[in-house]
């Protein structure tokens, strides 16, 4: 992820920003600009991008090609950012059960499974497994 030229993909993943992101997103006025801003950049790159995040199959994009639903355990997904970060699992698991409800009780964006999503659960996937599955089910629509 670029910010202003700099890569910035660390720091959108960091704790200080996923501790704030349920609660700023939570405001409808939040949620309309960052929505229009998704579909700008789409339209800007023809149609043609992936994009990521909790209510992009069924809000930003709801007429989507293809939506997929990336899904994991609790714990996996704990897991797999507390080896990322550095930080506490158990710090971590209690984060993410704390962002999976406030965003999916929201009422602007909730997070659900978007209509006509194709679900995978990477629990028992590498990364390099899961790819390989979004790349087939990409052939598999072209």
């Amino acid at each position: 992820m670029f910010l202003d030229g700099q890569d910035v993909s660390d720091e959108i993943r960091g704790e200080e920003v996923t501790s704030a992101v349920s609660v700023v997103s939570a405001h409808p006025r939040v949620r309309r600009l960052l929505v229009e801003e998704q579909r700008t950049w789409i339209e800007e790159h023809a149609g043609n991008g992936v994009v990521e995040g909790r209510d992009i199959g069924s809000v930003v994009f709801p007429d989507a090609e293809l939506k997929v639903y990336l899904d994991a355990s609790p714990e996996v997904r704990a897991w797999r950012r507390a080896r990322e970060t550095g930080e506490d699992y158990d710090a971590v698991l209690a984060d993410l059960n704390r962002r999976d409800r406030l965003d999916s009780t929201r009422p602007a964006s909730p997070l659900k499974i978007p209509e006509g999503a194709v679900i995978v659960d990477t629990s028992k996937l590498a990364f390099d497994e899961v790819v390989e599955h979004l790349l087939g089910l990409i052939r598999a629509r072209s």
